[in-house]
């Protein structure tokens, strides 16, 4: 039951009832009402802020996911460039200068990356900063790794190369240390035996007996293997990279022209044939078409006791054997 209210009526001295008409009800009803929905509406909203649906849950689980692996990648991609940087500061320094190639500039390392705009399809995100420069770390890490890549691919043949010139070259004694009877003339002026005047003796002699075996003394191909007047039976061999050698007086000769060979294959047998007077072996080194001392060359088969005691013998005056 309502309450009934009154109000104090100073002209009759007495308490009158309040009469409420159904206009005034009416509005005071509909204001209470829009209170209610205001007051309801509020507080949606702010619940809103603290309570998500499943979906906006999902999606922000997902964006701190993706946040935590973004920052886990950038990590990972900082490390591969420092150890990317390793190896480029190694090759320029170490790989290259050993191979006698010119270091790769950083302009060159990192070139490509100025100029159009090409992350442009990038923009426009709530996270575009952040997948920009992800994407261009990337791009710039491809870039160095190609560059690389192709810098070790060169060193590789370079070092292929390499082993093929360090095999190449003349490195050992034509005759074995023990089966030489002595080390007869070096390379210097010297009486020639036959002709009786001085003359450059443009190689070494070796003395050994007859039919003692001669091995090349580097890889190559042998581009005469024949009879002459001079040299009698000679072998010639092309090393490449600018070095031939010469086996002169043989007794009898295994090699063949346009053969290839490789250092210490059997190509002869030592003796006595053209201008020689006893049974020994001529040896040349040339370089570029001009007679070099043979003796610089025998560092892979030599101690350095031998090497000295060898290149003693070859500085002793007296007449060649040839």
């Amino acid at each position: 039951m309502a309450k009934v209210k009154y109000y104090y009526d100073a002209d009759t001295l007495s308490y009158r009832k309040i009469a409420v008409r159904k206009g005034d009800l009416y509005k005071v009803s509909i204001l209470w009402l829009l209170g209610i929905l205001l007051t309801a509406f509020i507080g949606f909203i702010l619940l809103s802020q603290f309570i998500m649906s499943p979906n906006e849950r999902s999606q922000r689980r997902e964006l701190e996911n993706l946040k935590l692996h973004y920052k886990l990648l950038s990590k990972r991609m900082e490390e591969s460039s420092s150890i990317l940087h390793q190896l480029q500061e190694r090759d320029n320094n170490i790989y290259r200068t050993y191979f006698e190639a010119n270091p790769i500039p950083d302009e060159q390392r990192k070139a490509g990356f100025g100029g159009v705009n090409r992350y442009k399809h990038l923009e426009g995100f709530d996270n575009s900063t952040m997948i920009k420069k992800l994407t261009k770390n990337v791009d710039v890490l491809s870039k160095q790794l190609v560059v690389q890549s192709k810098s070790l691919d060169e060193i590789v043949q370079l070092a292929k190369e390499k082993e093929k010139m360090l095999a190449s070259i003349p490195a050992i004694l034509p005759v074995k240390l023990e089966d030489l009877t002595r080390m007869a003339s070096g390379f210097k002026w010297r009486m020639h035996p036959i002709l009786k005047i001085r003359k450059f003796h443009k190689g070494m002699d070796f003395t050994a007996p007859k039919g003692t075996p001669i091995y090349a003394s580097g890889n190559g191909k042998v581009i005469r293997a024949q009879r002459s007047a001079t040299f009698g039976k000679v072998v010639y061999i092309d090393h490449g990279y600018g070095y031939k050698t010469i086996y002169a007086h043989m007794d009898k000769i295994k090699a063949r022209k346009g053969q290839r060979v490789k250092r210490g294959d059997l190509i002869g047998y030592v003796g006595n044939t053209g201008r020689s007077v006893s049974s020994h072996l001529h040896y040349e080194v040339h370089k570029n078409n001009r007679a070099v001392n043979p003796i610089n060359f025998y560092y892979g088969d030599l101690t350095p006791e031998e090497f000295s005691a060898m290149q003693k013998a070859a500085e002793e005056e007296g007449q060649s054997y040839d």
